[in-house]
């Protein structure tokens, strides 16, 4: 598109981070402007799981973590092995989540990321249903295979936004605060500047 950028036309499925299983299709345009903003999606998917069943595995990850005994803290997740603990699963499962609007913000048509490895994690105790994590997370960052370092703090409560605030060591930008627009995974995306952590 001239003075705007190059756009993508994406057609794609999708599988379950834990079982791998199909977990639908999507269709999708991608606009990368030519100022160094993040890209511009429109998607549109079809789930292989109705929207209760994916409401009622977001409520099962809530409830492990809401009836712990005390605060979950982790590092290292997973191990030099490949392995994850059962307890820390649920702040695996939103760690995958919150990265995704890292990767969404940071990425541009040359390079890419992925999560590699959570590197510390820590519950926050509020009084309110929400819960709260801060994270250290690495990105693995393609094709340039630098690794990039992130403090993310994660706010969640089934049927709202998932809120997520980082700031990468690579960067000297300032926070960025990124918030979903519905419940689940990374299943929206809308993000705001500026915000206090």
């Amino acid at each position: 598109i001239p003075d705007s950028g190059h756009k993508y036309y994406l057609q794609f499925t999708t599988e379950d981070y834990k079982s791998g299983e199909n977990a639908g299709s999507c269709l999708a345009t991608v606009l990368y402007p030519k100022t160094k903003s993040p890209p511009v999606v429109s998607i549109k998917c079809t789930h292989t799981k109705d929207q209760k069943q994916i409401q009622e595995e977001d409520n099962r990850i809530y409830q492990k973590i809401r009836h712990q005994t005390k605060p979950i803290i982790g590092n290292n997740i997973p191990d030099s092995y490949g392995n994850i603990e059962p307890a820390l699963e649920p702040a695996w499962a939103l760690a995958v989540a919150g990265s995704s609007y890292i990767m969404w913000e940071k990425s541009t048509e040359n390079l890419g990321y992925f999560m590699a490895q959570v590197t510390s994690v820590k519950q926050w105790i509020r009084k309110d249903d929400f819960i709260e994590f801060d994270y250290t997370v690495l990105l693995h960052e393609i094709p340039t295979q630098e690794i990039i370092s992130c403090h993310m703090r994660l706010t969640w409560l089934p049927g709202h936004p998932l809120k997520v605030k980082y700031f990468c060591a690579s960067e000297n930008q300032g926070l960025e605060d990124g918030s979903g627009m519905e419940s689940g995974s990374a299943a929206g995306i809308l993000h705001e500047r500026g915000a206090n952590f």
